[in-house]
């Protein structure tokens, strides 16, 4: 009869071969997520780093000088009404088929000319319109019957021309 044995470092040998491979294994995949880990750690501060030192180098826009301008439209009729905004640019805007009265607060840019336009419509009747400039009125004008227009404007001094401070939003006071 044959009996196998092994002898105590054989069997010592089997046993750490036998362990050794799942840890191997899992020493690797521990050690592939560290490396991913660090990798995005610096692209991340790399990144930030980069938005810093370039957002330095740059100048900062300077706001647009601009003068709050109040449009109202009033009368016993419906309009179409035109006017000029400002986002960051000046732009003209419509709304048709307005009821009234309307108002709007608006800022526009210094050296524009903030103007309101309004159209009646084919019932015609009556509708006036005025432009405020830092709440002082400015102009008014009136429009009759179908269709009747009245346009309602103030010019604005440049930015470069007012000696007037502005405030941190770049609006005169």
């Amino acid at each position: 009869m044959s009996t196998d044995t092994l002898d105590n470092d054989t069997a010592d040998a089997a046993c750490e071969t036998e362990s050794a491979e799942p840890r191997s294994a899992s020493s690797g995949t521990d050690s592939r997520t560290l490396i991913a880990v660090t990798v995005a750690l610096l692209l991340a501060a790399g990144a930030i780093t980069y938005g810093v030192l370039a957002s330095r180098g740059e100048p900062q826009p300077k706001p647009v000088p601009t003068a709050a301008v109040s449009y109202e439209v009033s009368g016993s009729s419906t309009v179409k009404i035109d006017f000029i905004a400002l986002g960051k640019q000046a732009k003209s805007l419509t709304l048709s088929g307005s009821d009234l009265p309307w108002r709007k607060n608006v800022k526009v840019a210094l050296g524009t000319e903030p103007t309101v336009r309004i159209v009646l419509d084919g019932k015609g009747g009556d509708a006036w319109c005025t432009v405020a400039v830092h709440g002082k009125h400015v102009q008014r004008s009136t429009a009759t019957g179908p269709y009747g227009r009245a346009t309602c404007s103030a010019p604005l001094p440049d930015a470069q021309n007012t000696s007037s401070p502005t405030d941190e939003n770049g609006e005169t006071p």
